[in-house]
């Protein structure tokens, strides 16, 4: 297939039916392109959008981003998940400000080289934001690819994704950059999905190689399958009446620099750690397990919550752990499980 053609389809198709008025698309500016695109990471449209409106009402610019403290800003974060992806936004905003005078760089080895802006993210930027002939591969480009392309193999292996970066660079057109990169989007998005696609209504229907083989599902090639591990873990809930011990994780790891319940390997280490801290147990009960799964593994936790006598003189508070009543736990950042634990937590306590 031709480039020229390619890209003339995908583009006809975009001005009658793309999508034009997403929340960064309004009034856009490199500063929105940048924060929805790691917004978009891994996360689908319609679950970003409440958070992208949230996150710019009270960052909307490079210069409110990089004055706000990391603990503010996670808590805007908190629930998208991939937290290393809030991190990475906080400290390249403040780049940007000392370095970049506050304006984002217009090149492409300045923007990679910034915390968390990777090669499909920096062509993003530079072609949405800047008009310039910049390719992307997203997970709805290389959906669109692999299929059109007949492309085999998992596209996370290193040969396959240079054969798709190899394609993407020579369709990308040389003029209307920013709408080819939105319309490729919108494909993946809302026509080339991973299951049950709308190949009938899609531009490139006609020259589509896995459509005309009759295996369009078969693209792109799933990772090979490994069951995933199951980790275990005790998550210590300590309170008195409606205030609660937290603790701030290592920036490195799950839920890295949230607000979190200290973790314990079992209930009995947590119990031992509270006699080493001097700490009165007032009544005590262990909740059922729960599980969350990550990406590469699932956890298994219980909770010993634990109602203690005057903790708050037996735990020093630092900048690390601290209490927090029900008011203020709401302006840290805390991870999606333990966010609906507290919440479960204060509203019996609240209500007693």
């Amino acid at each position: 297939m031709q480039s020229q053609n390619f890209a003339e389809q995908v583009l006809l198709w975009y001005a009658q039916h793309g999508r034009k008025n997403l929340p960064w698309q309004v009034e856009l500016t490199p500063y929105k392109v940048w924060l929805s695109e790691i917004m978009l990471q891994q996360t689908q449209v319609a679950t970003v959008i409440p958070y992208f409106l949230r996150f710019v009402a009270r960052f909307p610019d490079i210069a409110s981003l990089a004055g706000a403290e990391l603990d503010e800003v996670l808590s805007y974060w908190a629930g998208l998940g991939y937290y290393a992806r809030a991190r990475n936004l906080h400290k390249t905003a403040q780049l940007i400000s000392h370095q970049y005078a506050g304006q984002f760089p217009a090149q492409f080895a300045e923007l990679i080289a910034l915390p968390g802006i990777g090669r499909s993210t920096a062509g993003a930027i530079l072609s949405i934001a800047f008009k310039q002939s910049q390719p992307i591969l997203d997970g709805n480009v290389k959906r669109v690819l692999t299929r059109c392309f007949a492309v085999a193999g998992w596209p996370g292996d290193a040969k396959v994704e240079q054969e798709l970066w190899l394609l993407s660079t020579h369709l990308t057109p040389k003029t209307h950059t920013a709408e080819y990169t939105q319309a490729m989007m919108d494909l993946g998005a809302t026509l080339c999905t991973r299951a049950k696609p709308h190949c009938a209504q899609c531009p490139l229907h006609s020259q589509c190689l896995a459509l005309q083989a009759g295996n369009v599902l078969a693209y792109p090639t799933p990772k090979p399958r490994q069951p995933l591990p199951v980790k275990h873990a005790c998550l210590l809930l300590l309170h008195v009446n409606a205030t609660v011990y937290l603790e701030r994780r290592p920036e490195l790891g799950i839920w890295g620099g949230l607000w979190a319940l200290p973790e314990f390997a079992t209930s009995a280490a947590a119990i031992a750690w509270c006699a080493e801290q001097g700490i009165t147990i007032v009544e005590q009960s262990l909740l059922p397990i729960r599980r969350h799964t990550f990406s590469h593994y699932h956890l298994d936790y219980s909770v010993l919550q634990l109602n203690l006598a005057q903790p708050i003189l037996k735990v020093a508070e630092t900048k690390h752990a601290g209490w927090y009543n029900f008011r203020e736990v709401q302006q840290v950042g805390l991870p999606a499980p333990v966010n609906r634990l507290l919440q479960q937590f204060f509203e019996e306590a609240l209500r007693d």
